[in-house]
């Protein structure tokens, strides 16, 4: 006898939830961050222009404000949200290269994830040397991992790619550069891209992207340069100069970041270990300094600053790339959450218009695009998203070529100063923490790594 077919109804439900699991989940999860990532972008540049329009009535509250501020946004990552320091990609990265469900549970939680956006908007209100763009990857990851409970059966391989395709999408959704977050995804988060794993990632970085894009509009993150079709005869000069240059200047930062023991005195040393509260206070002071001296324009991400240079709106002192540096120091080491991303292209923009004295003869907008990509290919030693990203963010698509070679010479010039910067940091975040307990300083960036009992020694240096 013939065996009776299924009910057509039971098919589809069937079908559809398999579609539903395959797809659907991912594609909600891609909206969600594209909503968070331009919410969570608004709420940073208002609280930016608020701490600006302070700042700009009452030239010395600063000097109270920030240091607050760094000491309360300590206090409350320390007591609530463990796991949201600094940008974010370090604890991604972690993820993806461990458990991913056991690591995910405890640095992708939804708990860390309202704080790391809690936390970074009230340090830009305070005025603190942070982008917003490598907590988004964060978030997007968070957001992303926990719609796993919509899965039956979960597994590592499902988790694995929610991760991925929510980092990458944060990232995307953040500078409106979707290449970037699949160039973002292979380069720095896995190293590696798995085929099965294509389709999902470019899908949700199209989704999320979109959503950007239609509660932005089109728009590139810096505007579009104009640059002519005739190249300088000294680009290839300008292109090796700004790279070394950029890449010592990156490489320093890196080793500043990982090397703390090294550098700081003692004295301080013993406050972050024993008051890492009062430690955070004098880092707060010590920004609130810098940006008095600056006149102000060392506060908050810099993308103010870059986009002036680039708009020709703005003059910036040749010191402006250092100061920024410093402060930016200053904004990491007490373990807030923020990114690097904004701050290091805004320096690079500082560095192209120190260059310019060089090349007086090419267009200043080239030298700031090639100093952006050099200094953040140093930073985050992943040459090629940075290129990919700095090409997005200006539409310098006649610059390809000269971005990407500065990019690569740049990152291998900062890895003569140090290891990469994201993955070392990585490396702290692999294992379950321990309870703080009293321990010496460290002496070497791979003492600080191991060392996951020494909490406050490490958690000077997670940016």
């Amino acid at each position: 006898m013939l065996r009776a077919l299924p009910p057509l109804t039971s098919t589809v439900v069937r079908r559809a939830r398999r579609l539903w699991r395959q797809f659907g989940i991912f594609w909600l999860g891609a909206i969600a961050v594209g909503l968070v990532a331009v919410l969570y972008a608004r709420l940073i540049d208002w609280g930016y222009a608020a701490f600006n329009t302070m700042q700009h009535r009452h030239v010395w509250l600063p000097l109270l404000v920030t240091p607050a501020v760094a000491a309360l946004s300590v206090w409350l990552t320390r007591r609530f949200f463990r796991g949201a320091e600094g940008s974010g990609i370090p604890q991604v990265i972690a993820t993806l290269h461990t458990n991913t469900g056991e690591t995910g549970s405890r640095l992708l939680t939804v708990p860390i994830l309202l704080g790391k956006i809690a936390v970074s908007f009230l340090a830009i209100l305070g005025g603190f040397t942070i982008g917003r763009e490598g907590p988004t990857v964060q978030v997007g990851a968070a957001l992303m991992f926990n719609l796993r409970r919509f899965y039956p059966r979960s597994n590592r391989h499902i988790e694995r790619q929610l991760v991925l395709a929510g980092a990458a999408a944060g990232l995307s959704a953040a500078f409106n550069t979707p290449l970037a977050g699949i160039v973002f995804a292979i380069e720095e988060l896995t190293r590696s891209f798995e085929a099965r794993a294509s389709g999902v990632l470019i899908t949700a970085i199209i989704i999320a992207g979109v959503i950007a894009l239609g509660l932005n509009g089109n728009y590139t993150y810096f505007g579009t340069i104009q640059i002519g079709t005739h190249f300088p005869d000294l680009l290839a000069l300008a292109v090796a100069l700004t790279a070394v240059v950029t890449g010592i200047a990156g490489g320093v930062f890196c080793w500043l970041l990982l090397n703390t023991a090294r550098w700081i005195p003692a004295p301080l040393r013993t406050l972050h270990g024993e008051r890492p509260v009062a430690f955070a206070a004098v880092c707060g002071l010590l920004i609130a300094v810098i940006g008095l001296i600056s006149g102000g324009t060392t506060f908050g991400s810099g993308y103010a600053e870059a986009r002036g240079l680039l708009d020709g709106t703005v003059n910036l002192s040749v010191f402006y790339p250092l100061l920024k540096m410093a402060s930016m120091v200053g904004s990491y080491l007490p373990g807030i959450p923020g990114g690097i991303f904004a701050p290091s292209l805004s320096i690079g923009a500082g560095f192209g218009n120190v260059l310019h004295m060089v090349f007086g003869s090419m267009e200043l907008q080239m030298l700031i695009a090639l100093a952006m990509v050099g200094y953040l290919a140093a930073v985050t030693q992943s040459p090629i998203t940075a290129f990919v990203i700095v090409m997005e963010m200006i539409n310098g698509h006649a610059l390809v070529i000269s971005l990407m070679a500065t990019a690569l010479i740049s990152s291998r010039v900062s890895r003569l100063f140090a290891p990469p910067l994201y993955e070392t940091l990585a490396h702290r975040y692999m294992a379950p923490r321990h309870p703080p307990v009293p321990a010496p300083v460290p002496e070497t960036p791979e003492a600080v790594i191991e060392d996951e009992a020494g909490e406050q020694a490490a958690d000077t240096t997670r940016p």
